[in-house]
């Protein structure tokens, strides 16, 4: 029966989401150039949809693989609860995904800050994961942010922290030498993602997070919102009146006319537009 299952999703990726997911994922591989010729790749896996999915993918990318390249499954137990933690390795057995787990004791160690605990949460977790990458001869890691991440990123960068930023598709680890993150989903939509779900009839973690397991701040219940789920009602809002809302917020980073922005910055520091107002063409 259990081989009966991997077979369907393994199929379900190749026929019915193959232009939806399939597709996506492979074009952002390429457009990013994403993987290479002997890359080691740690695939990260949370145990939510995307990661799980991310997995699989990578799975199927070893199949028809045109170059050599190796890939490590990686699950991080940050303090999980029990029943969290079995859940993930179940679903890994039934979708066939040989997990490494290892742990680490994140949740204990911010659970008593008080500012910004889910930032540095973050901030470590990924420290974690880069230095296990590494231990393992990995030169990349790989995250499971999909296109709604990326354009609620924007978003949210604008309205909540007056700048025009995004997520990149990858990432050189200021604290890592030689390491690299890269985000394979990048161009998959969150739609696609729970309708793959969905259709193999599988069940995943949801928010695993001690912050969050009992927060109210996690779903919309009239009274307290998070920020991403403010930013993703409003697109979903402003999609009512334009449909080509999603399209046209990651475009606009992709477009970025620098004759009209009147200052940026870069690793050389901050640039104004009245700095070269007066030289002529």
């Amino acid at each position: 029966m259990n081989n009966e299952i991997i077979e369907n999703i393994e199929k379900s990726l190749r026929k019915k989401f193959k232009k939806s997911i399939w597709c996506k994922f492979t074009k952002a591989i390429n457009e990013y150039k994403l993987v290479l010729p002997n890359d080691r790749i740690a695939v990260c896996i949370s145990g939510g949809k995307d990661s799980m999915l991310m997995a699989k993918l990578f799975q199927e990318l070893k199949r028809h693989d045109k170059f050599p390249f190796d890939v490590e499954y990686l699950v991080m137990n940050p303090g999980y609860k029990s029943e969290n933690l079995e859940m993930i390795i179940k679903n890994a057995e039934i979708m066939n995904i040989p997990v490494n787990i290892f742990e680490s004791d994140i949740f204990e160690s911010v659970f008593n800050i008080e500012k910004n605990p889910c930032y540095i949460c973050a901030r470590m977790r990924r420290g974690y994961l880069y230095n296990k990458a590494k231990e393992l001869g990995c030169n990349k890691i790989a995250l499971g942010h999909h296109f709604d991440d990326v354009i609620e990123t924007i978003l949210m960068g604008m309205l909540y922290g007056g700048q025009v930023q995004t997520m990149m598709p990858k990432l050189h680890s200021t604290n890592f030498e030689g390491m690299e993150l890269i985000r394979p989903l990048y161009l998959v939509r969150e739609a696609d993602i729970k309708h793959w779900r969905d259709y193999n009839d599988l069940h995943f973690i949801q928010c695993a997070c001690r912050f969050t397991e009992n927060c109210t701040t996690c779903e919309p219940d009239g009274r307290s919102v998070s920020k991403r789920l403010e930013i993703k009602n409003l697109i979903a809002d402003l999609k009512k009146i334009n449909p080509q809302v999603e399209k046209n917020i990651f475009r606009s980073v992709e477009n970025v006319n620098l004759n009209t922005i009147i200052a940026y910055k870069d690793n050389a520091g901050v640039h104004n537009f009245l700095d070269k107002y007066d030289f002529k063409e």
